[in-house]
């Protein structure tokens, strides 16, 4: 059994291959985010682009989501949350995070993606990316040649900067 690449712990005979084989329609905005997912890693182009929105399909790099997709090791979909998009409403969000490898360095993408639904149908329609938050040092900051916060009485490059 081939487990679904959309990390929902089903086989992809059951998950999203019936989404992008066309059998079914994504009842949520949540899977149908998990159908794209799964479409790049299957490099299942056609149903990333069946699956945007008519209205953006112009703003929409077609050679540029091939490659992509081509070009990437999908290692894993991480969902964060998600906002409406149920069976009944008619506009979701969700907030994600793809892990990837490209040119064999670990990377993550997060999004914001929007979905609506027109006619029964859910598309993806926008994203953004939400803010980066910034670090904030709980303890002070020490210095390679200051006192080792241990107590050791040495100095930290020393001691536990080793």
């Amino acid at each position: 059994m081939e487990l679904c690449p959309c990390n929902s712990g089903k086989a992809y005979a059951e998950c999203c291959e019936v989404f992008i084989s066309g059998k079914e329609r994504a009842p949520t905005a949540e899977q149908l985010m998990r159908s794209r997912y799964t479409a790049y890693v299957k490099k299942e182009i056609d149903y990333i682009l069946k699956t945007i929105l008519p209205k953006q399909k112009k703003n929409i790099d077609k050679d540029g989501v091939r490659s992509w997709a081509e070009k990437t090791d999908w290692r894993r979909l991480e969902i964060l949350g998600t906002e409406q998009g149920g069976p009944d409403d008619t506009e979701g969000t969700v907030d994600f995070i793809a892990h990837y490898r490209e040119k064999n360095v670990a990377c993550k993408h997060r999004e914001l993606a929007k979905f609506k639904k027109v006619k029964k149908q859910w598309f993806y329609d926008d994203s953004e990316f939400p803010a980066q938050q910034q670090y904030v040092r709980q303890d002070p900051k020490v210095s390679r040649n200051d006192p080792c916060p241990c107590g050791s009485g040495k100095k930290y490059k020393k001691c536990c900067g080793r």
